[in-house]
Formats: C-alpha cells, structure tokens, sequence
C-alpha cells in the first residue's frame, strides 16, 4: 500500500508541476496590464506591442511647417482637420499618399507641432503597420484620457498575404464600439489603396467573383474621409525648396550658384524631391559650416 500511495503522490505531484508550467506559459501570452503614461508629460508617444507599452518622446523631429513647400493644398487642408479635430468638432482621418520623399510625414509632424503652437494639447501616437493587432488595447487606454489624439502610422502598405489590414478596417471603423472620439488616424502610403497592384490584377483573375474580392481590399482607403495626393515637383518647386530653407535658416547664397550645385545634386540622385532637396541643403549648409 505504501509503494501505490507513493506513486500515486508522485503522479500527482507530477500532474501539478504540469499545471504549474502551463499557466506560466498562458501568463506569458496573455498580454498584461498596460501602465499609462501621464500624458500631461509630452505631447508625443510611441506605441510598442512587445511588451505593449506607451513611450513618450521628448522631441519630435521635424521642420517647420511654413518649410513645406509646393504642397500648399495639402497642407492647408490637414491643418484646418487637425484643428477641427483638437477643438472637438468633426474630422477625419486621413490617408497621405504618392510620391516617395514629397513630405508626407513631415507634413503630419508639422501639423502637429503647428496645433500644438496655437494653443490646442493635440496628443500624436506612433505606431508601426506590425502593431495594428494590438491597437483596440490602446484605443482602450486613449479613450479614458482627457486629450485628443493622433494616430500616426507612417509608409503604410500590405502585401499580398497581410492580414493586418483587417485590424486596420476595426480601427478605422471602431466595429459595435465606434471609434473613441477623441482619436484620429492619419496615414502615409506610396499607394493610393495601400495594397500593391498586382494583389488587385491577381484578385481579377483568379477570384470567384472578382469584383467582390477586389472591392474587400480597396474597400480599406475608403474608410479615410481624406485622401490627399502628392505627386512628383517640378525643378522649379525644388530649387524654390531650397532656396526657402536659406531663407529661413539665414543662409547668404549666391542664386546662380545654388542653382547649378542643386541640379547637379539632383542628377546624382536620379531624381527630384522634397528630401532630395533637404539633404541637398544639408550638405551646403555643412560646406559654409552653418549648423542647423
């Protein structure tokens, strides 16, 4: 009797120890509770989802606003949005898409610091295209605060097999819930429908009922209310970009020389740009030894 109690109690003990390494695990999956920040510290913050966590940011980079040059509409528009937004009152959430390196996430960081100067504590948050799974966890934090906020995923795009595009759909729409009204999206993309071309051809070729499958993926930019195009600048606009940051950096410079180091600048780079033009700056500015 002593023999089976014994290895009756092994047994259990066994079991238990088991019981014991599977909670742990299931502790470690599921995701714990989330500490929030106090937001009153910073008017920025990155979300991370491994382990999820707000972060605030001391200082965002950025440029001003007046800088932007050559996207007046654009720019116009997302500032009088973001204002609508920060003062309570009606907005939407916005897609910026086109042409690589003409400022569209500038643009959202200048709007930004642009609110946050007129008076209003505008809030941004930054996520990446990876960490949309885990936004209905921030929503939950966001909407308990008493501040309006930006969610800003920069250079947003899906491959052919990404799901993540359906979490974006519930963050877009908020599903039963809603979106928490004092949050915003605002997005940057190089595609106007975020999904690559040939996911759509291949979806008109190979679906059962095409027009159905193509309209589930491009179904996803129509639930930004703003869509707002950039598109390639012309020579004049870039060499009128530089010739601003001169100005407003309190650069002396001779106009026919600049011009000729710009465009050649420009043929060594293949192309034209706002950050082609940036960096060109970047350069004559080291050159004179200015410091920016």
């Amino acid at each position: 009797m002593k023999m089976k109690s014994s290895g009756l109690k092994m047994i259990e003990n066994s079991e238990h120890k088991a019981f014991e390494r599977i909670a742990d695990a299931l502790e470690r999956l599921a995701p714990g509770p989330i500490e929030t920040p106090d937001f009153s510290t910073a008017s920025a913050f990155v979300w991370q989802s491994h382990p999820e966590a707000l972060l605030a940011v001391e200082e965002v980079k950025g440029v001003d606003i007046d800088l932007l040059v050559g996207i007046d509409r654009s720019r116009k528009t997302l500032l009088a949005n973001s204002l609508q937004f920060a003062k309570g009152y009606g907005a939407n959430n916005a897609l910026l898409w086109g042409a690589r390196g003409m400022g569209k996430s500038s643009l959202v960081k200048a709007v930004h610091k642009a609110v946050q100067d007129s008076g209003y504590d505008l809030k941004i948050v930054e996520l990446q295209r990876d960490d949309l799974s885990s936004v209905p966890r921030l929503l939950d934090i966001l909407k308990k605060a008493p501040y309006q906020f930006l969610l800003f995923c920069d250079d947003l795009s899906f491959s052919h097999d990404d799901q993540h595009y359906k979490s974006l759909k519930a963050v877009l729409d908020g599903g039963i819930q809603g979106r928490p009204k004092n949050v915003l999206f605002y997005a940057t993309s190089n595609r106007r429908h975020l999904m690559p071309r040939e996911m759509i051809d291949n979806e008109n070729s190979t679906a059962i009922n095409p027009s159905e499958a193509v309209e589930e993926k491009v179904s996803l930019s129509d639930r930004f209310g703003l869509w707002l195009g950039f598109h390639p600048c012309s020579q004049d606009e870039y060499l009128q970009m530089i010739s601003e940051y001169c100005r407003f950096y309190k650069i002396d410079f001779d106009k026919d020389q600049l011009r000729a180091d710009a465009i050649e600048w420009q043929a060594t780079r293949g192309g034209r740009s706002g950050r082609v033009a940036w960096q060109f700056f970047q350069d004559y500015a080291g050159r004179l030894e200015v410091s920016l």
